[in-house]
């Protein structure tokens, strides 16, 4: 599959997810809304990269990546806030779902924390989605 076709269907699939992250915040299952917005983030600049001919590595958080590649992609993109939020997301990525020691993420994560990450995820999409579908 090309990488044009690839970036579609990641953008795609991160504007479904978009919805799902409603459901999970209805059910106030706040841990979820933040490792889902994670995910989110993360199809959406691998859109990005791959829509701009960058093959992202395999790895969940890949501002890194936007910022060496920073030439390559639409100067009139505003990457900082993209970064922020895969930078951000990424180190909520697995407490969110598993939890630690001595942490339930239930009782961690707070509906400000899911608004957050909910806000990042809608935001990341709508600045990649245009420069994807072109």
């Amino acid at each position: 599959m090309r990488n044009d076709e690839l970036a579609l269907d990641y953008v795609r699939r991160a504007r479904v997810r978009l919805r799902a992250l409603d459901v999970l915040y209805a059910g106030e299952s706040w841990p979820d809304v933040v490792r889902e917005s994670q995910e989110v983030v993360e199809l959406a600049l691998k859109a990005l990269l791959r829509a701009h001919g960058i093959d992202p590595p395999r790895v969940h958080d890949v501002s890194d990546v936007l910022l060496a590649e920073r030439s390559r992609l639409p100067p009139e993109l505003e990457l900082a806030p993209l970064v922020e939020a895969s930078r951000r997301l990424r180190r909520d990525r697995e407490l969110a779902f598993y939890g630690a020691e001595d942490l339930t993420p239930s009782g961690f994560y707070s509906r400000a924390d899911a608004e957050s990450a909910r806000s990042s995820a809608v935001l990341v999409v709508d600045a990649v989605e245009p420069h994807v579908r072109g």
